[in-house]
């Protein structure tokens, strides 16, 4: 049983919401080995008393469950399989939980490889950006064998409170194409109606109070919209990230001989966002698009 005794957490990705997340795991009273390409992000964990390590290599040598929020696939890739990676100097019987949205296929092989090596490995990707991070009510969606989902289901609660088990190593990030696919056209909408209202004369501000508590609700029209009026660019996550995201879902939507109509118009417009150096931008910045 994995306790608060008996269990070195690492963590590898120390972003936008990483830090948070790292953050809610100390204050829960875990040691903390994390890892970082940049090691300045870390320093007020430090504080909080995390352990530096050098590579990943010495987070596998030390932690018993390891979660890992990097940026791209290929960072996947490096971390896992990499010459300081995971999967190689991960110790028998210890937990590997990747949090990044990243290919189906790309976590199938790594629990298929953690497996041979005594390791569990579960795919765990998350929704509810920065503001889900801090306050630890993150969606977390799982894929992977279910008996270790529920040894490690305890240190997740401390992360997040829609905690759901979706089945077989790749179903997590399944899940989550779903979850990006449904915010995608989403947030057209969301950009949509704000510049409606605007060109309409009418108070956004007024607008949002009625429309966010019908049935246009959204996650991103309540938390997004207000961000737009306000001028809050500032990314809760980052329209590059968005665009690998939705790459992603593309290519297994094409694989399962699915249209996408709307995920491909979203992704052509953040496409064009990009042009114009919006990348580190939060995917609020779609409102520009209309602003000329």
């Amino acid at each position: 049983m994995l306790t608060i005794e008996n269990t070195v957490i690492g963590f590898i990705g120390i972003g936008v919401m990483g830090k948070s997340m790292a953050g809610h795991l100390l204050n829960a009273g875990y040691p903390l080995v994390v890892y970082s390409r940049t090691k300045e992000k870390v320093e007020h964990l430090f504080e909080m008393g995390a352990i530096w390590a050098e590579t990943p290599r010495i987070v596998a040598e030390k932690a018993s469950v390891i979660f890992t929020m990097v940026g791209y696939p290929t960072d996947v890739e490096e971390v896992y399989f990499g010459e300081h990676g995971l999967i190689h100097y991960g110790k028998p019987g210890s937990y590997l939980i990747d949090m990044t949205t990243s290919a189906p296929s790309l976590a199938v092989k790594i629990y298929e490889e953690a497996n041979k090596r005594g390791i569990q490995a579960i795919d765990a990707p998350v929704s509810g950006g920065d503001v889900g991070a801090k306050e630890a009510k993150l969606s977390i969606m799982v894929g992977g064998e279910e008996a270790a989902f529920a040894a490690t289901r305890p240190i997740l609660e401390y992360l997040g409170t829609n905690i759901v088990y979706q089945g077989k190593p790749g179903a997590g990030q399944h899940t989550k194409m779903c979850n990006q696919i449904a915010i995608a056209s989403n947030m057209i909408g969301v950009c949509e109606a704000v510049v409606y209202a605007e060109k309409a004369g009418l108070n956004p501000e007024n607008v949002l109070k009625s429309i966010t508590a019908g049935a246009a609700g959204s996650w991103s029209l309540s938390n997004l919209a207000p961000r737009m009026l306000n001028g809050n660019f500032e990314p809760g996550f980052y329209i590059k990230h968005f665009i690998k995201d939705m790459k992603i879902a593309l290519d297994e939507a094409e694989q399962m001989e699915m249209k996408v109509p709307g995920l491909a118009l979203a992704k052509s417009l953040y496409d064009q966002l990009v042009e114009q150096g919006e990348e580190n931008s939060g995917t609020q910045a779609l409102y520009k698009y209309w602003l000329g």
